[in-house]
């Protein structure tokens, strides 16, 4: 199992497509120059391709756990570059998600 490779790919993945959204939203409801909208489609377009690289052959499988990532990812995102505060329901949320990715994702078959 290549689990070091998948979760390295799904970090990679999180940084793009969050980097992407927050990118464009940071352009239409803060002010930031139209540029940035444009870097964070290319970002997403990126994600795209990342998320090709997974060695599980089953895009709804890989998809579905990316969900999970993308929840606790999200929520550091917005701590690291937004100043959020999650509550322990934000965390506790997270952390279920990230059981849901492990059992999806690396449970044996």
């Amino acid at each position: 199992m290549e689990i070091p490779r998948s979760v390295a790919l799904f970090a990679v993945a999180a940084v793009a497509e969050i980097g992407g959204a927050w990118l464009i939203w940071q352009a239409v409801r803060a002010g930031r120059p139209w540029h940035w909208a444009a870097l964070g489609g290319l970002a997403l377009v990126a994600y795209g391709f990342v998320a090709t690289g997974q060695p599980e052959s089953h895009f709804g499988r890989v998809l579905a756990a990316y969900g999970g990532v993308f929840v606790a990812a999200s929520l550091a995102w917005g701590i690291v570059f937004d100043g959020f505060r999650p509550d322990r329901y934000d965390v506790i949320g997270a952390a279920i998600c990230l059981v849901g990715v492990a059992v999806i994702m690396y449970a044996p078959r």
